[in-house]
């Protein structure tokens, strides 16, 4: 599985250092994860990190 932003975000960008395989990148109007590259974390985090730190909660499991 992956992570996954939705139309909600804001793109205030709190995401992006915060993956530890560099899934997220700056889309046009919102962040992008790639999908083949999120491991949503594991190994690295006990929670996906990006979801933790997203100010409008608009980061999901995909």
């Amino acid at each position: 599985m992956a992570m996954q932003i939705t139309e909600d975000c804001i793109n205030c960008g709190s995401c992006e250092p915060e993956c530890p395989v560099n899934a997220i990148t700056e889309g046009d109007d919102i962040f992008i994860i790639d999908a083949e590259a999120c491991v949503e974390c594991e190994g690295y985090h006990d929670e996906p990190a990006c979801a933790d730190v997203c100010p409008v909660e608009c980061i999901i499991k995909a």
